[in-house]
């Protein structure tokens, strides 16, 4: 049975925190004293962490849809499975962010990056969005897969425990597919931050612990 214990930080880039990144979550940058806390931790047998690394034609970025319908935030576009056309799903549209080689792609220069075991790329194709750190929405088939469930097969890890950015997106797909895969899922509500830090956190926490992930803080765990 597997029994080691993984952190995994999603998406701690300087895009997604202030103040100067183009889709900064409110207290991004706030979090990385604890998940660095974390890091030094004994807990965890195995530590990775994902980065958004889109092109620039990433279907994501409002940018790349005709106006009026490319408003930031506000418009949504739906999104076909290349390889099955009965598939599709409606994603929110975004600012240009994390476009790969790019300073807003970097993951946060005060994150302790020496203490991370893997880091995970992941967005890379421009036809899916990806908030999971592990793949695409897509099942039927798949587009894009990380490689981070075969990584966390092969060190035996049966647990996680997932901090990073957004709570109501990014944090949220990757901790209920950890779920989804059989893997017990824990998210440290002190080392992630929302979109929506109110109604957002409240909808994404309900959601995702209706798929068996649970909630902790730094202090209910042994670090």
């Amino acid at each position: 049975m597997d029994s080691k214990v993984a952190l995994i930080i999603v998406d701690l880039q300087e895009d997604f925190c202030p103040p100067n990144g183009s889709l900064a979550v409110p207290g991004g940058r706030e979090i990385v004293p604890v998940i660095n806390r974390l890091l030094a931790s004994p807990l965890f047998d195995v530590t990775v962490a994902t980065k958004d690394w889109h092109p620039a034609d990433h279907i994501s970025f409002a940018s790349n849809h005709p106006a009026p319908d490319n408003l930031p935030f506000e418009s949504f576009a739906k999104v076909v499975n290349p390889y099955n056309p009965s598939e599709s799903y409606e994603t929110r549209l975004w600012p240009v962010h994390c476009v790969q080689g790019t300073t807003g792609a970097q993951l946060v220069p005060d994150l302790d990056v020496a203490k991370v075991n893997h880091i995970i790329e992941k967005g890379q194709d421009k036809r899916v969005e990806m908030y999971s750190a592990f793949w695409d929405p897509f099942v039927n088939p798949r587009v894009a897969e990380s490689g981070l469930r075969g990584y966390l097969r092969e060190h035996g890890v049966g647990t996680v425990y997932v901090v990073g950015l957004a709570m109501d997106y990014c944090v949220k797909a990757t901790a209920e597919d950890a779920a989804s895969e059989g893997l017990e899922t824990y998210v440290i509500k002190d080392g992630t931050k929302a979109v929506d830090p109110d109604e957002g956190w409240k909808k994404a926490k309900a959601e995702m612990e209706s798929k068996g992930v649970r909630f902790v803080g730094i202090y209910d765990i042994q670090i």
